[in-house]
């Protein structure tokens, strides 16, 4: 029987924000002890790591399987409020997404939780494959009052507004709840079902469940810049955590935990307040503190508890896993970018070469991660490191393996040709600089 498969995915997570991975107390105990027990109980993966540093491109590459740098959309970094009413920034409907091509196979589809691939009525979840929808369109909300850095109501359910009182983070895990209740008769049936579960927190502004009173005073700027600290950061992660507890309940009591997949990650690396060691950079970054995110899987049926991999995957890979494990085939007019991991979740040893690129329009950063070693280049500097040795990416290794650094730049350079050139108009949207908090 193909297996129910629920897509996790955190809002500008640090790759040590977890307990699991390495990630301390808080002063109110384990910040994360039920997505802990998912890696516990399943696979944690030590180097994964998101499409893009920044969270549209990241699910445009998400839903497609394929380098997000093939859309218009997804050369925004990232696509912003201002593009509501757009008929180019965003998911193109006649793009086969990992949801279509589920429900093809046989799923029933949703989605909770933030969208960020454009506004209706050009684009929008129920155009791109999903049966049903519940969340935001915009990149950031307030969690109590639901309106975009606009202000701009945006709690949607399907494509109609949708009032609803309560902490946005609670309001998406309860939906999520529901929706296994009411599915769970008919997967059991044979009909499964695919559940996106895309959370904004620990994403700006910093609210955690008990701060409504802080609601209008950043009602007209959301990124909070005066605000927030690391104890309500981490609170905010554990609404989230209790939420996916309460999501796991939920399966296990209705007999479909065995033989459900859990996927949990984020969707770049962590911003203002979050724990990366021992990475260097966050949000916006090329450098493995904005790219390299938690990845858990758990799937009792296949996946050996307690086991971890090494292989190296991005996000498109996970798509295109799921896509592989649901019965599903990428369409022939589109073919996918993505390379399915199946194979190591069911022997944590399974290991296979995958070369990763990347490209930011800001600071002209190119990135390749190859086996055991890094070419990047930021704004005019370029970098050789040996990550397995350096993950902070500290000893510029180019001039003593010149020929090496050359062959990998020679590839990043041979891969940018594959993919269409950022074109002027792309915008960089930047919620912070050094004039706001000095920076390292």
């Amino acid at each position: 029987m193909k297996p129910n498969i629920i897509f996790i995915v955190s809002d500008d997570l640090g790759y040590a924000d977890l307990g699991c991975y390495g990630g301390r107390a808080a002063e109110f105990g384990l910040v994360s002890p039920h997505i802990d027990a998912l890696a516990t109980g399943g696979m944690r993966f030590t180097d994964g790591y998101s499409n893009s540093p920044v969270c549209s491109p990241t699910r445009f590459a998400l839903m497609t399987m394929r380098y997000q740098y093939r859309l218009r959309g997804g050369l925004e970094e990232p696509i912003n409020s201002k593009s509501k009413g757009s008929t180019s920034l965003g998911l193109p409907t006649n793009i086969p997404t990992l949801p279509s091509l589920l429900r093809e196979a046989g799923y029933t589809t949703a989605l909770i939780g933030k969208w960020h691939l454009g506004y209706p009525p050009t684009f929008g979840p129920l155009r791109s494959g999903y049966d049903e929808f519940f969340g935001i369109m915009a990149g950031g909300v307030d969690y109590f009052t639901h309106c975009s850095n606009k202000g701009d109501h945006d709690l949607y359910m399907g494509e109609n507004s949708h009032r609803e009182v309560g902490y946005l983070t609670d309001v998406l895990s309860k939906r999520a709840v529901e929706y296994v209740q009411q599915n769970a008769q008919q997967s059991k049936a044979g009909k499964p079902f695919f559940l996106s579960l895309h959370y904004t927190a620990p994403h700006w502004p910093w609210e955690t469940r008990d701060d409504a009173n802080i609601a209008p005073d950043v009602a007209s700027n959301l990124f909070h810049l005066d605000g927030g600290n690391i104890h309500s950061y981490r609170r905010m992660i554990h609404h989230m955590d209790e939420g996916i507890g309460n999501l796991v309940d939920a399966l296990r009591s209705q007999g479909l935990l065995d033989n459900s997949l859990i996927v949990f990650t984020s969707d770049n690396g962590g911003e203002r307040y979050s724990d990366n060691w021992p990475l260097v950079g966050g949000k916006m970054d090329l450098t493995e503190g904005g790219i390299r995110v938690p990845w858990i899987a758990h799937w009792p049926n296949v996946i050996p508890a307690g086991s971890t991999s090494q292989q190296q995957c991005m996000t498109m890979d996970w798509s295109a896993t799921m896509l592989a494990i649901g019965g599903g085939s990428p369409h022939p007019d589109f073919p996918i970018d993505g390379v399915s991991i199946a194979d190591v979740l069911s022997d944590p040893a399974h290991q296979f070469e995958r070369n990763l690129y990347w490209r930011m329009n800001h600071r002209q950063q190119r990135a390749l991660r190859k086996g055991e070693w890094k070419y990047l280049k930021v704004d005019e500097h370029e970098y050789l490191f040996d990550i397995t040795a350096d993950a902070r990416e500290r000893a510029n290794l180019a001039h003593r393996n010149p020929e090496l650094f050359n062959l990998l730049r020679e590839e990043w350079l041979a891969w940018n040709k594959t993919v269409p050139a950022i074109p002027e108009d792309a915008t960089v949207s930047l919620g912070f600089s050094q004039k706001d908090m000095p920076q390292r």
